[in-house]
């Protein structure tokens, strides 16, 4: 996977980020910068990173918590798995590799980290696309019994130390399986590399630990930044492209594009033909959503 990528690691203010880049040199193509969710890796990224590279200086990099980026031990709050302080950790990691402004993709939880780093980093950030994703504010108070079935882990991976980095650490590769498993399309859209590489990071030591602080913030101090946004009327200024599968849990439970409309000023987008890991399953429909917004 990523033919042509560089891997390599930086120590950060707070954390060391892990990441893979297509190119190195003067910065001739603009920057990309592409998020993964849960319980992924950057791997998620390796069937559209390549046609991508073709346009753009690609980086895929590993958050916080994540793969083979740093996992710091919890503070109380949660505050070091924000993702406010996931963003601030992208935002230095691409000025580090030299870019001033670029644009952000981000699926899952990269998803909530790219709309924070939008938010707190607008002058950095020229196009937003978010895949499969609503408002993390909105989710949460318009959960239903379907979306709670549907993800449970949200509310299951919350719950206080240690119980679910307990359970889950007793088999962690059973709980990856039972959750990329466990959608619309089964474990099928998954390459056995991207597979391989997933099973390595969930066995990673602290990897449960930083699962579960990225969960728990996103329902106590995430919130409380999303409802100040709010509260001071703060629309992201850059076009925003929300696309989401139409077999996932997010379209069905929920109206993507009219919620990311109360959080961005130029919004577009629509379901595609595929279920939660667009990346993987739907590749060359993803690359022809993206390369034209990113490109315009």
């Amino acid at each position: 996977m990523f033919d042509g990528f560089e891997r390599a690691s930086v120590a950060l203010d707070q954390v060391t980020i892990h990441y893979r880049r297509s190119w190195r040199g003067a910065a001739s193509k603009p920057g990309l910068l592409l998020l993964h969710g849960h319980p992924q890796t950057h791997a998620i990224w390796h069937r559209v990173a390549a046609p991508l590279a073709q346009r753009f200086d690609v980086v895929c990099a590993d958050l916080r918590g994540y793969g083979d980026s740093g996992k710091p031990a919890p503070q109380p709050g949660h505050g070091n798995y924000s993702k406010r302080a996931m963003a601030a950790d992208m935002a230095q990691l691409m000025v580090r590799l030299g870019f001033e402004e670029f644009c952000v993709v981000g699926h899952d939880r990269g998803g909530r980290v790219a709309h924070r780093l939008a938010a707190d980093h607008p002058q950095a950030v020229r196009r937003l696309a978010l895949l499969d994703v609503a408002p993390t504010l909105a989710m949460y108070e318009q959960t239903s019994m379907a979306f709670a079935r549907a993800y449970y882990h949200w509310f299951f991976l919350i719950q206080p130390a240690p119980l679910p980095e307990t359970l889950i650490g007793a088999d962690p590769e059973f709980y990856l399986l039972q959750t990329l498993g466990g959608r619309h399309a089964g474990l099928a859209p998954f390459a056995p590399e991207a597979l391989a590489e997933y099973r390595r990071c969930i066995r990673l030591p602290d990897t449960v630990r930083g699962i579960c602080e990225d969960y728990r913030a996103s329902a106590t101090i995430d919130l409380e930044h999303d409802r100040a946004d709010v509260a001071a009327g703060r629309l992201l200024p850059m076009p925003l492209l929300a696309l989401w599968g139409e077999h996932g849990a997010v379209g069905q439970c929920f109206r993507p594009l009219e919620e990311w409309r109360r959080r961005a000023a130029d919004v577009r987008g629509h379901a595609l033909p595929c279920g939660h890991y667009i990346a993987e399953e739907a590749p060359q429909l993803l690359l022809d959503e993206l390369l034209p917004f990113l490109e315009d």
